[in-house]
């Protein structure tokens, strides 16, 4: 009994070769009638375009924006300052100095000239000499007296002359400070705001209520009081701007999910409140809910612990 060998005979030299990397050639014929059926061509590199769009289920890319600038010369520096005691001997020299000059005058009562055992008065009356002495001696007590102030922990006084930027007291006890300048109080502590519910989304776009639990503290002075109208409004305004960039987790996601929302959101306030002075340590998620079309909350939402 006979048997068949097929045999395939070699492909002529000028016919080009089909393979991997040809692409527009789809079937080949062979001289004995079969048909070779190419491979299909490998993906060396995944073409990213205009069009292409994130994988379902990964929340796209945050936008980078430059942060606000500030004017580079406005940064806090140590005001000049004198210790309190500098003003109370300078108002106690002024009003010596008062009595004195109402001595030399003879406008002092009698009882008062015993009780401070003075000498009989030489009774010159209110002359240009001594008008000068009240001015001065005036001047002398209302600038010691008028200028001392009490620095307290955790305050500070930010101190401005016609407009314009003197320094930042951070001292405390009895100081005296030119009662000149125009004092502006400032709270330097570690201060937390627990806003009400803003609008933020999951990664699937659906609408969510949030709300958020700030820690930050005012780290220039000179920026965050004269740099910006309100430092507390911005801060809020950051935060809520934060929100509308940043997916949150649903009810449903895990502690992960809710821990990088928080870690993206302190990152984004963080360069926001930067420039005028304000340092945020943490944006933490305390309650996410999903909102209904009449912008009410659901029950069934998501309670996180601080």
């Amino acid at each position: 009994m006979g048997t068949t060998t097929s045999h395939t005979p070699p492909e002529s030299e000028g016919q080009p070769d089909v393979g991997p990397g040809s692409v527009g050639r789809s079937v080949r014929l062979i001289p004995d009638g079969s048909v070779k059926v190419p491979l299909k061509p490998a993906v060396v590199a995944r073409r990213r375009g205009v069009g292409e769009q994130p994988l379902p289920g990964h929340p796209a890319p945050v936008c980078r924006r430059p942060p606000p600038e500030v004017d580079p010369e406005l940064v806090e520096r140590p005001a000049r300052v004198l210790p309190g005691a500098a003003g109370v001997l300078a108002g106690a020299f002024g009003t010596a100095g008062c009595l004195a000059t109402s001595w030399w005058a003879g406008l002092l009562p009698p009882a008062v000239v015993e009780a401070l055992r003075l000498p009989a008065s030489l009774g010159a009356g209110l002359g240009p000499a001594q008008w000068a002495a009240y001015a001065g001696a005036g001047a002398l007590a209302m600038f010691g007296f008028g200028g001392l102030t009490r620095g307290r922990t955790g305050r500070a006084w930010v101190l401005g002359l016609f407009g314009r930027y003197r320094g930042t007291v951070r001292r405390t006890g009895l100081l005296w400070v030119n009662p000149l300048l125009r004092r502006r109080g400032a709270d330097v502590r570690l201060r937390h705001w627990r806003g009400e519910a803003v609008p933020a989304a999951d990664p699937d776009g659906t609408a969510l209520r949030v709300v958020v639990l700030v820690v930050w503290r005012m780290r220039d002075t000179a920026r965050a009081v004269l740099g910006v109208e309100d430092h507390e409004s911005y801060v809020r305004a950051c935060v809520e701007a934060a929100m509308a960039r940043v997916p949150v987790e649903p009810a449903g996601g895990t502690r992960g999910g809710l821990t990088a929302a928080g870690d993206a959101l302190t990152r984004l306030v963080a360069e926001e409140t930067a420039p005028v002075g304000v340092e945020v340590f943490s944006v933490r998620l305390l309650r996410v809910e999903y909102e209904l079309d009449d912008h009410e909350p659901t029950g069934g939402g998501c309670r996180c612990g601080t």
